[in-house]
Protein backbone atom coordinates (compact mmCIF):
# COMPACT_ATOMS: atom_id res chain seq x y z
CA UNK A 1 0.00 0.00 0.00
CA UNK A 2 1.16 3.54 -0.70
CA UNK A 3 0.11 6.87 0.76
CA UNK A 4 -0.87 8.21 -2.66
CA UNK A 5 -3.61 5.65 -3.23
CA UNK A 6 -7.35 6.05 -2.93
CA UNK A 7 -7.65 3.02 -0.65
CA UNK A 8 -5.17 4.54 1.81
CA UNK A 9 -6.72 8.03 1.75
CA UNK A 10 -10.39 7.01 1.97
CA UNK A 11 -10.28 3.68 3.81
CA UNK A 12 -7.10 2.73 5.65
CA UNK A 13 -6.17 6.09 7.20
CA UNK A 14 -9.70 7.08 8.39
CA UNK A 15 -10.25 3.65 9.98
CA UNK A 16 -6.89 3.69 11.77
CA UNK A 17 -7.44 7.24 13.04
CA UNK A 18 -10.94 6.34 14.26
CA UNK A 19 -9.72 3.24 16.09
CA UNK A 20 -6.64 5.01 17.46
CA UNK A 21 -8.56 7.91 19.03
CA UNK A 22 -11.37 5.68 20.26
CA UNK A 23 -9.11 4.39 23.05
CA UNK A 24 -7.54 6.70 25.65
CA UNK A 25 -4.95 4.09 26.70
CA UNK A 26 -1.56 4.69 25.12
CA UNK A 27 -0.79 0.98 25.46
CA UNK A 28 -3.82 0.13 23.30
CA UNK A 29 -3.01 2.93 20.86
CA UNK A 30 0.51 1.59 20.42
CA UNK A 31 -0.85 -1.86 19.57
CA UNK A 32 -3.32 -0.31 17.13
CA UNK A 33 -0.37 1.38 15.40
CA UNK A 34 1.62 -1.87 15.36
CA UNK A 35 -1.22 -4.00 13.97
CA UNK A 36 -2.25 -1.42 11.38
CA UNK A 37 1.39 -1.02 10.32
CA UNK A 38 1.78 -4.76 9.82
CA UNK A 39 -1.42 -4.79 7.73
CA UNK A 40 -0.14 -1.80 5.75
CA UNK A 41 3.17 -3.56 5.04
CA UNK A 42 1.52 -6.92 4.29
CA UNK A 43 -0.85 -5.38 1.74
CA UNK A 44 1.58 -5.91 -1.13
CA UNK A 45 4.11 -8.48 0.12
CA UNK A 46 2.81 -10.40 3.17
CA UNK A 47 5.75 -12.83 3.22
CA UNK A 48 8.20 -10.05 4.13
CA UNK A 49 6.34 -9.28 7.36
CA UNK A 50 8.21 -12.29 8.75
CA UNK A 51 11.58 -10.69 7.96
CA UNK A 52 10.47 -7.34 9.42
CA UNK A 53 9.30 -8.91 12.68
CA UNK A 54 12.40 -11.12 12.86
CA UNK A 55 14.66 -8.08 12.48
CA UNK A 56 12.68 -6.13 15.08
CA UNK A 57 12.70 -9.03 17.57
CA UNK A 58 16.43 -9.64 17.23
CA UNK A 59 17.29 -5.97 17.64
CA UNK A 60 14.89 -5.54 20.56
CA UNK A 61 16.57 -8.49 22.33
CA UNK A 62 20.06 -7.21 21.49
CA UNK A 63 19.26 -3.80 22.97
CA UNK A 64 18.13 -5.41 26.22
CA UNK A 65 21.20 -7.67 26.21
CA UNK A 66 23.57 -4.72 25.80
CA UNK A 67 21.76 -2.80 28.54
CA UNK A 68 21.92 -5.76 30.93
CA UNK A 69 25.62 -6.40 30.38
CA UNK A 70 26.74 -2.81 29.92
CA UNK A 71 30.44 -2.38 30.60
CA UNK A 72 31.18 -6.10 30.21
CA UNK A 73 32.97 -7.64 27.22
CA UNK A 74 30.00 -9.94 26.54
CA UNK A 75 27.86 -6.88 25.68
CA UNK A 76 29.70 -6.74 22.36
CA UNK A 77 27.82 -9.89 21.39
CA UNK A 78 24.55 -7.94 21.22
CA UNK A 79 26.11 -5.30 18.96
CA UNK A 80 27.74 -7.95 16.76
CA UNK A 81 24.44 -9.85 16.39
CA UNK A 82 22.58 -6.75 15.25
CA UNK A 83 25.24 -5.71 12.75
CA UNK A 84 25.68 -9.24 11.41
CA UNK A 85 21.96 -9.92 10.99
CA UNK A 86 20.96 -6.58 9.49
CA UNK A 87 23.94 -6.11 7.20
CA UNK A 88 23.61 -9.78 6.28
CA UNK A 89 19.99 -9.21 5.25
CA UNK A 90 21.05 -6.33 3.01
CA UNK A 91 23.82 -8.40 1.45
CA UNK A 92 21.55 -11.38 0.79
CA UNK A 93 18.44 -9.60 -0.46
CA UNK A 94 19.89 -6.47 -2.03
CA UNK A 95 23.49 -7.10 -3.07
CA UNK A 96 24.01 -10.83 -3.59
CA UNK A 97 23.04 -10.67 -7.28
CA UNK A 98 25.43 -7.76 -7.84
CA UNK A 99 28.33 -9.63 -6.21
CA UNK A 100 27.63 -12.84 -8.16
CA UNK A 101 27.43 -10.94 -11.46
CA UNK A 102 30.79 -9.28 -10.84
CA UNK A 103 32.49 -12.48 -9.69
CA UNK A 104 31.24 -14.24 -12.82
CA UNK A 105 32.43 -11.36 -15.02
CA UNK A 106 35.90 -11.33 -13.44
CA UNK A 107 36.50 -15.06 -13.22
CA UNK A 108 34.48 -16.48 -16.11
CA UNK A 109 32.57 -18.70 -13.70
CA UNK A 110 28.87 -19.47 -14.14
CA UNK A 111 27.71 -19.15 -10.55
CA UNK A 112 23.88 -19.03 -10.59
CA UNK A 113 22.54 -15.60 -9.77
CA UNK A 114 20.18 -15.49 -6.77
CA UNK A 115 16.71 -14.32 -7.68
CA UNK A 116 15.64 -12.57 -4.49
CA UNK A 117 12.86 -9.99 -4.53
CA UNK A 118 13.96 -6.90 -2.60
CA UNK A 119 11.70 -6.52 0.47
CA UNK A 120 10.10 -3.06 0.40
CA UNK A 121 11.63 -0.67 2.90
CA UNK A 122 14.43 -3.00 4.03
CA UNK A 123 17.13 -0.35 3.62
CA UNK A 124 15.19 2.03 5.87
CA UNK A 125 14.16 -0.23 8.73
CA UNK A 126 17.56 -1.99 8.78
CA UNK A 127 19.32 1.37 9.23
CA UNK A 128 16.84 2.32 11.95
CA UNK A 129 17.58 -0.93 13.78
CA UNK A 130 21.32 -0.45 13.45
CA UNK A 131 21.13 3.16 14.69
CA UNK A 132 19.04 2.08 17.70
CA UNK A 133 21.46 -0.66 18.76
CA UNK A 134 24.49 1.59 18.27
CA UNK A 135 22.86 4.34 20.33
CA UNK A 136 22.15 1.84 23.12
CA UNK A 137 25.74 0.60 22.85
CA UNK A 138 27.18 4.12 23.12
CA UNK A 139 24.83 4.92 26.01
CA UNK A 140 22.99 7.66 24.12
CA UNK A 141 19.61 6.05 24.85
CA UNK A 142 18.22 3.46 27.22
CA UNK A 143 17.07 0.16 25.75
CA UNK A 144 13.33 0.02 25.17
CA UNK A 145 11.76 -2.45 27.63
CA UNK A 146 8.41 -2.86 25.86
CA UNK A 147 8.29 -4.96 22.70
CA UNK A 148 5.15 -3.17 21.50
CA UNK A 149 6.83 0.20 21.99
CA UNK A 150 9.86 -0.98 20.06
CA UNK A 151 7.63 -2.10 17.20
CA UNK A 152 6.03 1.36 17.18
CA UNK A 153 9.53 2.71 16.51
CA UNK A 154 10.59 0.19 13.86
CA UNK A 155 7.36 -0.76 12.09
CA UNK A 156 5.26 2.42 12.17
CA UNK A 157 3.56 2.69 8.78
CA UNK A 158 4.32 6.43 8.64
CA UNK A 159 7.93 5.76 7.68
CA UNK A 160 8.14 1.99 7.23
CA UNK A 161 8.50 1.59 3.47
CA UNK A 162 10.34 4.73 2.31
CA UNK A 163 11.65 6.57 5.33
CA UNK A 164 12.73 8.96 6.61
CA UNK A 165 15.28 7.06 8.72
CA UNK A 166 13.98 7.90 12.20
CA UNK A 167 16.36 7.89 15.17
CA UNK A 168 15.02 6.23 18.30
CA UNK A 169 16.27 9.08 20.48
CA UNK A 170 14.21 11.59 18.50
CA UNK A 171 10.90 9.96 19.39
CA UNK A 172 11.70 7.86 22.50
CA UNK A 173 9.63 10.10 24.76
CA UNK A 174 6.69 10.25 22.36
CA UNK A 175 6.51 6.47 22.06
CA UNK A 176 5.47 6.31 25.70
CA UNK A 177 3.95 9.76 26.18
CA UNK A 178 1.85 11.38 23.47
CA UNK A 179 -0.97 13.89 23.69
CA UNK A 180 -3.56 14.96 21.16
CA UNK A 181 -3.28 18.61 20.11
CA UNK A 182 -5.54 20.15 17.51
CA UNK A 183 -2.73 22.40 16.30
CA UNK A 184 -0.50 19.36 15.63
CA UNK A 185 -3.29 17.36 14.01
CA UNK A 186 -4.22 20.28 11.76
CA UNK A 187 -0.58 20.87 10.87
CA UNK A 188 -0.24 17.17 10.08
CA UNK A 189 -3.23 17.23 7.73
CA UNK A 190 -1.81 20.30 5.97
CA UNK A 191 1.57 18.64 5.57
CA UNK A 192 0.08 15.38 4.30
CA UNK A 193 -2.07 17.15 1.70
CA UNK A 194 0.89 19.21 0.51
CA UNK A 195 3.04 16.10 0.21
CA UNK A 196 0.29 14.27 -1.67
CA UNK A 197 0.05 17.16 -4.15
CA UNK A 198 3.83 17.18 -4.64
CA UNK A 199 3.84 13.45 -5.29
CA UNK A 200 0.78 13.11 -7.53
CA UNK A 201 0.60 16.44 -9.33
CA UNK A 202 4.31 17.11 -9.82
CA UNK A 203 6.44 13.96 -9.37
CA UNK A 204 4.13 11.66 -11.33
CA UNK A 205 3.74 14.12 -14.19
CA UNK A 206 7.49 14.80 -14.28
CA UNK A 207 8.20 11.08 -14.40
CA UNK A 208 5.73 10.45 -17.20
CA UNK A 209 7.27 13.27 -19.25
CA UNK A 210 10.86 12.24 -18.50
CA UNK A 211 10.61 8.55 -19.42
CA UNK A 212 10.27 8.83 -23.22
CA UNK A 213 13.03 11.46 -23.35
CA UNK A 214 15.47 9.39 -21.27
CA UNK A 215 14.69 6.17 -23.12
CA UNK A 216 15.59 7.56 -26.53
CA UNK A 217 18.18 5.78 -28.60
CA UNK A 218 21.44 7.76 -28.14
CA UNK A 219 21.92 7.68 -31.91
CA UNK A 220 18.67 9.54 -32.55
CA UNK A 221 18.35 11.62 -29.36
CA UNK A 222 18.98 15.37 -29.17
CA UNK A 223 21.12 17.34 -26.76
CA UNK A 224 18.21 19.44 -25.53
CA UNK A 225 15.95 16.39 -25.29
CA UNK A 226 18.28 14.54 -22.95
CA UNK A 227 18.93 17.61 -20.80
CA UNK A 228 15.19 18.19 -20.52
CA UNK A 229 14.70 14.54 -19.60
CA UNK A 230 17.30 14.71 -16.83
CA UNK A 231 15.87 18.00 -15.52
CA UNK A 232 12.41 16.41 -15.43
CA UNK A 233 13.83 13.40 -13.61
CA UNK A 234 15.50 15.80 -11.15
CA UNK A 235 12.07 17.27 -10.45
CA UNK A 236 10.49 13.83 -10.23
CA UNK A 237 12.92 12.39 -7.70
CA UNK A 238 12.79 15.51 -5.53
CA UNK A 239 9.01 15.83 -5.43
CA UNK A 240 8.59 12.05 -5.17
CA UNK A 241 10.79 11.63 -2.11
CA UNK A 242 10.19 14.98 -0.44
CA UNK A 243 6.46 14.52 -1.03
CA UNK A 244 6.61 11.11 0.65
CA UNK A 245 8.61 12.60 3.53
CA UNK A 246 6.03 15.38 3.88
CA UNK A 247 3.25 12.80 4.06
CA UNK A 248 5.21 10.74 6.63
CA UNK A 249 5.87 13.81 8.78
CA UNK A 250 2.22 14.85 8.45
CA UNK A 251 0.98 11.40 9.46
CA UNK A 252 3.33 11.45 12.43
CA UNK A 253 1.80 14.71 13.65
CA UNK A 254 -1.71 13.29 13.29
CA UNK A 255 -0.72 10.51 15.69
CA UNK A 256 1.34 12.65 18.08
CA UNK A 257 4.88 12.15 16.71
CA UNK A 258 7.27 14.89 15.63
CA UNK A 259 9.75 13.61 13.06
CA UNK A 260 12.76 15.64 11.97
CA UNK A 261 12.81 17.30 8.56
CA UNK A 262 14.26 15.22 5.72
CA UNK A 263 14.42 17.92 3.01
CA UNK A 264 15.08 21.64 3.25
CA UNK A 265 14.58 22.95 -0.29
CA UNK A 266 17.74 21.27 -1.68
CA UNK A 267 17.47 22.88 -5.13
CA UNK A 268 18.04 26.28 -3.52
CA UNK A 269 21.55 25.12 -2.57
CA UNK A 270 24.54 27.32 -3.42
CA UNK A 271 27.09 24.49 -3.36
CA UNK A 272 27.24 20.71 -3.36
CA UNK A 273 28.06 20.81 0.36
CA UNK A 274 24.95 22.92 0.92
CA UNK A 275 22.89 20.52 -1.20
CA UNK A 276 23.78 17.55 0.99
CA UNK A 277 22.85 19.49 4.09
CA UNK A 278 19.36 19.78 2.59
CA UNK A 279 18.77 16.50 0.70
CA UNK A 280 17.75 13.24 2.44
CA UNK A 281 19.02 14.61 5.73
CA UNK A 282 18.22 11.44 7.69
CA UNK A 283 20.52 9.35 5.46
CA UNK A 284 23.34 11.91 5.42
CA UNK A 285 23.26 12.22 9.21
CA UNK A 286 23.23 8.41 9.57
CA UNK A 287 26.45 8.03 7.59
CA UNK A 288 28.01 11.01 9.35
CA UNK A 289 27.27 9.76 12.87
CA UNK A 290 27.75 6.01 12.39
CA UNK A 291 30.44 5.79 9.70
CA UNK A 292 32.29 9.08 9.11
CA UNK A 293 32.88 10.08 12.74
CA UNK A 294 33.81 6.56 13.97
CA UNK A 295 36.34 6.32 11.09
CA UNK A 296 38.02 9.48 12.38
CA UNK A 297 35.95 12.20 10.76
CA UNK A 298 37.95 15.38 10.21
CA UNK A 299 40.65 14.28 12.66
CA UNK A 300 42.26 11.39 10.79
CA UNK A 301 42.43 10.40 7.10
CA UNK A 302 39.64 12.79 6.15
CA UNK A 303 39.88 12.22 2.38
CA UNK A 304 39.61 8.44 2.82
CA UNK A 305 36.70 8.83 5.20
CA UNK A 306 34.78 11.14 2.86
CA UNK A 307 35.26 8.90 -0.17
CA UNK A 308 34.32 5.75 1.75
CA UNK A 309 31.16 7.38 3.13
CA UNK A 310 30.08 8.56 -0.30
CA UNK A 311 30.81 5.24 -1.94
CA UNK A 312 28.58 3.60 0.70
CA UNK A 313 25.95 6.32 0.23
CA UNK A 314 25.81 5.51 -3.46
CA UNK A 315 25.79 1.76 -2.86
CA UNK A 316 22.93 2.14 -0.34
CA UNK A 317 20.75 3.40 -3.20
CA UNK A 318 21.17 0.31 -5.33
CA UNK A 319 23.22 -2.73 -6.28
CA UNK A 320 24.67 -1.26 -9.45
CA UNK A 321 27.96 0.37 -10.44
CA UNK A 322 26.26 3.59 -11.51
CA UNK A 323 25.13 4.19 -7.91
CA UNK A 324 28.68 3.70 -6.66
CA UNK A 325 29.91 6.12 -9.35
CA UNK A 326 27.17 8.56 -8.31
CA UNK A 327 28.34 8.45 -4.70
CA UNK A 328 32.01 8.83 -5.65
CA UNK A 329 31.10 11.68 -8.02
CA UNK A 330 29.62 13.66 -5.14
CA UNK A 331 32.47 12.64 -2.84
CA UNK A 332 35.01 14.10 -5.29
CA UNK A 333 32.95 17.28 -5.72
CA UNK A 334 32.76 17.73 -1.95
CA UNK A 335 36.53 17.30 -1.65
CA UNK A 336 37.14 19.83 -4.44
CA UNK A 337 34.84 22.31 -2.73
CA UNK A 338 36.46 21.74 0.65
CA UNK A 339 40.07 22.07 -0.43
CA UNK A 340 39.97 24.15 -3.64
CA UNK A 341 36.73 26.05 -4.25
CA UNK A 342 35.69 27.07 -0.75
CA UNK A 343 37.13 30.58 -1.01
CA UNK A 344 36.25 31.09 -4.68
CA UNK A 345 32.58 30.13 -4.30
CA UNK A 346 32.02 32.55 -1.43
CA UNK A 347 33.17 35.46 -3.60
CA UNK A 348 30.74 34.67 -6.42
CA UNK A 349 27.25 36.22 -6.59
CA UNK A 350 24.59 33.95 -5.10
CA UNK A 351 22.96 33.38 -8.48
CA UNK A 352 26.23 32.01 -9.93
CA UNK A 353 26.72 29.80 -6.88
CA UNK A 354 23.21 28.49 -7.39
CA UNK A 355 23.76 27.81 -11.13
CA UNK A 356 27.04 26.02 -10.34
CA UNK A 357 25.34 23.76 -7.77
CA UNK A 358 22.33 22.96 -9.97
CA UNK A 359 24.52 22.07 -12.95
CA UNK A 360 26.48 19.41 -11.04
CA UNK A 361 23.37 18.17 -9.23
CA UNK A 362 21.52 17.59 -12.51
CA UNK A 363 24.54 15.82 -14.07
CA UNK A 364 24.61 13.68 -10.94
CA UNK A 365 20.99 12.64 -11.53
CA UNK A 366 21.95 11.46 -15.02
CA UNK A 367 24.54 9.15 -13.45
CA UNK A 368 21.90 8.02 -10.97
CA UNK A 369 19.26 7.27 -13.61
CA UNK A 370 21.16 5.14 -16.13
CA UNK A 371 22.10 1.84 -14.49
CA UNK A 372 23.75 0.52 -17.67
CA UNK A 373 27.25 2.03 -17.76
CA UNK A 374 27.55 1.80 -21.55
CA UNK A 375 24.23 3.60 -21.99
CA UNK A 376 25.26 6.13 -19.33
CA UNK A 377 28.45 6.91 -21.23
CA UNK A 378 26.54 7.31 -24.51
CA UNK A 379 23.90 9.56 -22.98
CA UNK A 380 26.49 11.77 -21.27
CA UNK A 381 28.25 12.16 -24.62
CA UNK A 382 24.96 13.27 -26.15
CA UNK A 383 24.28 15.72 -23.30
CA UNK A 384 27.68 17.37 -23.70
CA UNK A 385 27.57 17.55 -27.49
CA UNK A 386 30.18 14.85 -28.08
CA UNK A 387 27.93 12.82 -30.40
CA UNK A 388 26.77 13.64 -33.89
CA UNK A 389 23.16 14.38 -32.95
CA UNK A 390 20.97 17.49 -33.37
CA UNK A 391 20.94 20.18 -30.70
CA UNK A 392 17.16 20.32 -30.42
CA UNK A 393 14.16 18.49 -31.84
CA UNK A 394 10.40 18.70 -32.14
CA UNK A 395 9.61 16.40 -29.18
CA UNK A 396 11.19 18.51 -26.45
CA UNK A 397 9.80 21.70 -27.97
CA UNK A 398 6.26 20.30 -27.86
CA UNK A 399 6.70 19.03 -24.28
CA UNK A 400 7.82 22.45 -23.06
CA UNK A 401 5.06 24.27 -24.94
CA UNK A 402 2.32 21.92 -23.73
CA UNK A 403 3.50 21.94 -20.11
CA UNK A 404 4.98 25.43 -19.75
CA UNK A 405 2.80 26.59 -16.83
CA UNK A 406 3.25 23.28 -15.03
CA UNK A 407 7.05 23.52 -15.49
CA UNK A 408 7.08 27.05 -14.08
CA UNK A 409 5.02 25.90 -11.08
CA UNK A 410 7.28 22.87 -10.48
CA UNK A 411 10.42 25.04 -10.55
CA UNK A 412 8.95 27.81 -8.40
CA UNK A 413 7.75 25.37 -5.72
CA UNK A 414 11.35 24.17 -5.27
CA UNK A 415 11.78 27.41 -3.33
CA UNK A 416 10.22 28.00 0.14
CA UNK A 417 7.24 29.82 -1.39
CA UNK A 418 4.70 28.14 0.89
CA UNK A 419 6.60 29.16 4.05
CA UNK A 420 6.94 32.74 2.83
CA UNK A 421 3.26 33.08 1.83
CA UNK A 422 2.07 31.61 5.13
CA UNK A 423 4.34 33.94 7.10
CA UNK A 424 2.94 36.92 5.19
CA UNK A 425 -0.64 35.79 5.80
CA UNK A 426 0.00 35.25 9.50
CA UNK A 427 0.89 38.93 9.91
CA UNK A 428 -2.10 40.18 7.92
CA UNK A 429 -5.10 37.99 8.75
CA UNK A 430 -6.73 36.57 11.87
CA UNK A 431 -6.05 33.04 13.12
CA UNK A 432 -9.54 31.97 12.00
CA UNK A 433 -8.89 33.32 8.50
CA UNK A 434 -5.57 31.46 8.46
CA UNK A 435 -7.34 28.21 9.37
CA UNK A 436 -9.89 28.84 6.61
CA UNK A 437 -7.04 29.43 4.15
CA UNK A 438 -5.46 26.12 5.17
CA UNK A 439 -8.81 24.37 4.66
CA UNK A 440 -9.23 25.79 1.15
CA UNK A 441 -5.62 24.97 0.31
CA UNK A 442 -6.05 21.37 1.46
CA UNK A 443 -9.23 20.98 -0.58
CA UNK A 444 -7.36 22.22 -3.66
CA UNK A 445 -4.43 19.87 -3.02
CA UNK A 446 -6.74 16.90 -2.41
CA UNK A 447 -9.04 17.74 -5.30
CA UNK A 448 -6.29 17.86 -7.90
CA UNK A 449 -4.50 14.83 -6.45
CA UNK A 450 -7.60 12.65 -6.31
CA UNK A 451 -8.62 13.66 -9.83
CA UNK A 452 -5.24 12.54 -11.14
CA UNK A 453 -5.24 9.34 -9.08
CA UNK A 454 -8.66 8.39 -10.45
CA UNK A 455 -7.62 9.09 -14.02
CA UNK A 456 -4.12 7.59 -14.07
CA UNK A 457 -2.37 4.32 -13.22
CA UNK A 458 1.14 5.87 -13.25
CA UNK A 459 2.01 6.19 -9.56
CA UNK A 460 5.53 4.89 -8.82
CA UNK A 461 7.58 5.64 -5.72
CA UNK A 462 11.25 5.83 -6.73
CA UNK A 463 12.66 5.19 -3.26
CA UNK A 464 10.66 1.99 -2.80
CA UNK A 465 13.35 0.18 -4.76
CA UNK A 466 16.08 1.30 -2.38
Amino acid sequence: MVFSSLIFIFLFLPIVLLLYYSFPSLYVRNWILVISSILFYAWGEPIWVILLLMSATIDYANGLFIEKHRGKPIARLGLFNTLAFNIGCLIVFKYSGFFVDNVNALTGLQVPKPNFVLPVGISFYVFMSISYTLDVWYGRVKAQQSYASFLVYIANFHHLVAGPIIRYGHIATEINERYFKWVDFSSGVNRFCRGLFKKVCIANIAGALAEPLLHQDPATATVAGLWLGVVLFSLQIYYDFSGYSDMAIGLGKMFGFHYHENFKHPYTAVSITDFWRRWHISLSSFFKDYVYIPLGGNRSKQVRNIMLVWMLTGFWHGASWNFILWGLYFGILLLIEKFVLVGILKKLPKVLQHIYALFFIVVGWAIFYFTDLTLLSQQLQVMFGLSNVPLIGYTEKSIVQANLYWLIMACVLCFPIHTWVRAQLATRVSSNALVATDYVQNMVYLGFSIALLVGSTYNPFIYFRF
